[in-house]
């Protein structure tokens, strides 16, 4: 076969499809190769026509099509099957090819391919890809790792087909070697999950506290997507509750079953926070909201031996219900900084452990359109890491700062009805405790540094000398022995 195509994609499913057909729309030539070929031919049988693309049956004969350095773009199911692609793919491509796999990879899954890939001559490349299929086929949000000679090879290709923000600039960069680009990508998912839930919070306290109807609730996501929260998620949560149920005639929202599915993402961006050190605790707590709505049989149970509990309806006239939705609004603005902060936290520590050297600036200027958690301030965002006043967090940049200094006391005005009425609010309320964790001059570790001192010989600190101490507990009167 010719070696004719500027690029290919393997794995024609859903993301893999309108990845190709982007590719195809800017000009380029793209070679196509699904395992099971009928999906091939049906990609071909819809889609030919929106440019040049050229079919294979075999594995052999997608790389043989392919002009050289070749780039190969996998989408195919984590784990086994990327690897399975991957081998297949290097036994037949030539050193200084390309590799890019730009499905949601565990980044230490990415770190371990590409040192294997570079042991045989090969790129190869983590990509993170956000913006879901009409991301995909319109414009994704894209985040890159791998070597610097990959990344000039992919840098126009990439740059083509990416999401353009409203200055028109792309939105992908290349983040840093290896796992880098696959990190990023999995945090990012983890801000989307504490984004996502605090918007259901928001929902639930104005259902179930203001008895609002779901349409109701629709009309202030939008005029809510007017103001600092304009984003994607809030534009579409407004569609979401504006939808009726075509069979029942009752709003959507109240036909779909509440449980909300994970893929891994957020649960490793918790476990590689914990890892690290850096408390997201917005995000955990999303993660785990997501898994208590699963937990069908122990919900069940709650339900035909109930607790007793307050009356979920707040006592309120229409003017304090006016009042209260504000309240609600600044406490989901100062909540959903408080996520990214943790976000971009946890990307910083990864940075240092790792030896990455990320943009931050950079990473917020690639979220601002494509992907799923795009948003109006993420331009302020990207101007904070870009003065240096966000460099210990996004919450000291003076933009932020002033906005949560505003938004408390609504914040905690949320926090306190919530709590009173029985409405779980579990990313607003751990929000605001690591909030309030900041605001501490004294935590009360100083207590639990004790207790493991007098269990476990743990040792700890003095405020006013220098050293390590361990007091003789067991021995009244015995001072504290300093250690070496």
């Amino acid at each position: 076969m010719t070696a004719e195509a500027n690029v290919g994609v393997v794995g024609l499913a859903a993301m893999g499809a309108s990845l190709s057909r982007n590719l195809a729309r800017h000009g380029y030539k793209v070679a196509v190769y699904n395992r099971t070929y009928a999906r091939t031919e049906n990609f071909m049988k819809n889609y030919a026509s929106e440019g040049e693309f050229f079919p294979s049956k075999t594995v052999r004969e997608f790389v043989d099509s392919l002009e050289k350095p070749r780039v190969a773009i996998i989408m195919v199911k984590a784990g086994q099957p990327t690897d399975d692609v991957i081998e297949e793919l290097a036994a037949v491509m030539d050193k200084g090819d390309i590799i890019v796999d730009a499905g949601n990879a565990y980044f230490k899954d990415t770190m371990r391919r590409e040192k294997a890939m570079a042991a045989r001559g090969i790129h190869f490349v983590g990509c993170g890809v956000s913006g879901g299929e009409e991301g995909a086929l319109l414009g994704p949000s894209m985040m890159p790792g791998g070597s610097d000679e990959s990344w000039e090879r992919l840098k126009p290709m990439f740059e083509a087909i990416a999401a353009k923000a409203s200055d028109g600039t792309p939105c992908v960069a290349h983040i840093g070697p290896n796992g880098a680009g696959h990190f990023v990508k999995m945090v990012h998912n983890g801000i989307e999950y504490a984004d996502m839930q605090l918007i259901a919070e928001s929902y639930d306290l104005m259902r179930r506290g203001l008895k609002m109807t779901p349409a109701e609730i629709g009309d202030v996501f939008e005029q809510w997507n007017k103001t600092d929260l304009d984003s994607y998620l809030v534009e579409i949560t407004a569609e979401v509750l504006h939808k009726v149920d075509d069979k029942t005639g009752m709003p959507l929202v109240d036909v779909i079953v509440d449980h909300a599915g994970m893929k891994g993402t957020g649960t490793w961006t918790v476990q590689t926070a914990l890892s690290l050190e850096v408390p997201v605790t917005g995000i955990a707590e999303a993660v785990f909201a997501r898994g208590l709505s699963g937990q069908t049989e122990l919900r069940e149970k709650a339900q035909a031996d109930p607790f007793d509990g307050p009356d979920p309806k707040f006592d309120v006239d229409d003017e304090q219900r006016d009042d209260f939705i504000e309240h609600i609004r600044k406490a989901l603005y100062a909540s959903k900084i408080v996520a990214y902060a943790q976000g971009f936290n946890e990307i910083a520590a990864a940075g240092k452990h790792y030896g990455w050297d990320i943009d931050m600036a950079e990473v917020a200027r690639i979220w601002r359109a494509g992907c799923i958690i795009r948003a109006k301030f993420l331009d302020r965002i990207s101007e904070a890491f870009e003065s240096g006043t966000a460099d210990i967090s996004l919450l000291f940049a003076p933009y932020f700062k002033s906005g949560i200094q505003e938004d408390e006391p609504s914040w905690r005005a949320v926090v306190e009805q919530a709590v009173r009425h029985g409405i779980p609010c579990p990313v607003f309320s751990s929000s605001l405790a690591y909030f309030d964790g900041l605001r501490s001059k004294r935590l009360p570790a100083s207590l639990i540094q004790g207790q493991r001192d007098l269990f476990g010989a743990h040792t700890y600190q003095r405020v006013d000398e220098p050293g390590v101490f361990h007091t003789l507990w067991t021995e009244p009167g015995k001072p504290e022995i300093k250690e070496k």
